[in-house]
């Protein structure tokens, strides 16, 4: 069976069953999207003050086109801590749609270990991704109106870094030259929903009044005497927080085990930190015994921002990192090509494992001995 035919061939507990039995979550305090979908209250979020729960944080070596399996690895690891009756929760990012309808695919497990509804999550699942582009976007068009309309703060329109996202990947949209006003015109584009700063405020705030704070810090250029220009500047961050308003409140869904998993927050780790949103780690620590969360990328991307940026802001530190490996990846690392990676080649192993290496000794820096996790699969041989 293929991952989409696993993941239909089982029939999902109803989501205000798996928050009442597995987190000791009211109904009053969700609001459905669905009977397999919800979000946590915000109400209910800033009464989780019990924050007991261990944390096992999933990372990996350096990945291949194929991928590694973290996410795969997070959710096998939780599902096998609930069957040891240790109360687990999973806490993973939202897959975009660039990745989903790319290469890499869909982004929630695969085989037996899956997040459901799996078509629902890689696609608009709770619209957070929408909240999160329609408040970008918003920033942008008020920095090019307020240009329109006499350019107050005299914005050098050079300097703007501030550029328009979209949750797919347009190549056409990259680079633009916009009409401002007339004869005055200037360079932008568009990134990736996931890419932008907003998603990383999101996953890093504490609250809504911590987000409002945030977004209006976010730096939009400078102005012509050399000093930085932000959104509060242009009177945009309340704008911004109201349509994100929904968004903070964590995503709870279920795996294939009917264990809980938060789903929330996507900032890519090659930009930002890569890890999901604190106020759904912290609910899920509130709730649980034990808390299985990933950071993206290899270790030393999403491992160490989860390291040096969410633990030190929000002082969720792990108790065990796990690092995923698998034999494909270090034979391409040992210089073996995609297309070669199924047959044996303990030349190759020998090579590449320095990179498996050289992420462990990187993840002890910080005072971790982790445990490697090989992810294997039928053509491995023993």
């Amino acid at each position: 069976m293929v991952d989409l035919e696993i993941a239909r061939s089982v029939e999902p507990k109803h989501i205000a069953a798996i928050a009442e039995d597995s987190l000791g979550i009211r109904a009053e305090d969700l609001t459905l999207y669905g009977c397999d979908k919800a979000k946590v209250s915000l109400s209910a979020v800033k009464g989780s003050i019990r924050q007991t729960a261990k944390v096992v944080l999933v990372t990996g070596m350096s990945p291949t086109p194929a991928g590694e399996g973290k996410t795969t690895t997070t959710i096998g690891l939780a599902d096998a801590l609930n069957q040891l009756g240790v109360r687990t929760s999973a806490c993973l990012r939202e897959p975009s749609l660039g990745p989903c309808f790319g290469m890499k695919g869909g982004a929630h497990g695969g085989g037996w270990a899956q997040v459901i509804p799996m078509e629902d999550i890689n696609l608009h699942f709770t619209g957070d991704i929408h909240a999160v582009t329609s408040a970008h976007n918003l920033l942008a068009s008020l920095l090019d109106n307020h240009v329109y309309w006499g350019n107050q703060q005299e914005i050098d329109l050079e300097t703007v870094a501030w550029r328009r996202v979209i949750d797919l990947n347009d190549r056409a949209l990259r680079n633009l030259d916009i009409h401002v006003r007339r004869n005055l015109e200037r360079a932008t584009g568009f990134d990736i929903s996931a890419a932008s700063e907003v998603m990383a405020v999101l996953c890093l705030a504490e609250d809504l009044e911590d987000l409002q704070s945030r977004l209006g810090k976010m730096i939009v250029g400078r102005n012509k005497s050399g000093d930085l220009v932000r959104a509060n500047d242009l009177k945009a961050s309340s704008a911004q927080g109201v349509l994100l308003k929904d968004a903070l409140a964590p995503n709870l869904v279920q795996s294939l085990e009917h264990n809980p998993v938060f789903v929330h927050g996507g900032p890519f780790a090659n930009i930002a930190h890569g890890c999901n949103a604190v106020v759904a780690t912290r609910t899920a620590m509130a709730h649980s015994e034990f808390v299985v969360t990933e950071a993206g990328f290899g270790a030393d991307l999403g491992a160490e921002k989860f390291l040096n940026i969410k633990a030190r802001q929000s002082g969720i530190v792990p108790q065990v990192v796990v690092v995923v490996a698998t034999l494909r990846a270090i034979k391409m690392q040992g210089g073996v090509k995609e297309n070669d990676l199924q047959s044996d080649n303990e030349t190759a192993i020998r090579t590449g494992i320095a990179n498996l290496y050289r992420h462990i000794e990187n993840l002890r820096k910080f005072g971790f001995e982790p445990f490697i996790s090989i992810n294997q699969f039928d053509s491995d041989t023993k």
